[in-house]
């Protein structure tokens, strides 16, 4: 993560926006690799290596045809959060097995052009053995549920803050600004102990 400076210009366009002085964004504590556990489109996996795009869109296609997007969807619904794949790395991949003919892909009038892709004869063999292990099985289910635990907490937590910054005092808006800081200093507190 690059840490922006502060620089004279940089603390103009803050307070041109409305945003007070201040410092930079915290550092990151060294291994951690910013919010989403390092490069690429996963989260919650650390230093471990990243998971197989490929082999994953493959075992999705064994079940039913698919857009993108739902691999998307189906890839951070089953693993809970923890790795949801970017665009960038999904529409390559698609891309890449249509080249080699693995699937074929029928644009849908009906859908606004999108494009559903289907396994052929010839990527069936590489599809059903990646559907054998599938790559979000490389995720236990404890990592999954505090996955959806925290979810549910940071949603919870979000609602509060709505309703405070709604219905709440001058003062009480303050002491939640003051709270969100301190939250924010432990979160990363934890990320520091690793």
């Amino acid at each position: 993560m690059r840490i922006p400076r502060r620089t004279p210009m940089r603390e103009a366009r803050m307070r041109g926006f409305g945003f007070p002085p201040g410092p930079p964004f915290p550092p990151v504590p060294p291994g951690h690799g910013g919010p989403h556990g390092g490069r690429g489109g996963h989260r919650g996996r650390g230093r471990g290596r990243r998971p197989n795009v490929r082999a994953a869109v493959l075992a999705l296609l064994t079940e039913r045809p698919m857009h993108g997007y739902e691999m998307i969807q189906e890839i951070d619904s089953r693993t809970g959060g923890a790795w949801r794949p970017s665009p960038g790395s999904i529409y390559p991949t698609l891309q890449l097995l249509e080249d080699e003919g693995v699937v074929v892909a029928e644009t849908e009038e009906a859908g606004g052009g999108r494009r559903r892709f289907t396994l052929t004869d010839a990527g069936r063999a590489e599809a059903d053995q990646a559907a054998q292990a599938p790559p979000w099985g490389e995720f236990a289910e404890d990592t999954v549920a505090s996955w959806h635990d925290i979810r549910d907490a940071g949603t919870q937590a979000m609602h509060a803050l709505r309703q405070v910054m709604m219905t709440g005092t001058d003062d009480q808006r303050e002491r939640a600004a003051q709270v969100l800081a301190e939250t924010r200093r432990k979160l990363y507190a934890i990320l520091a102990e690793g």
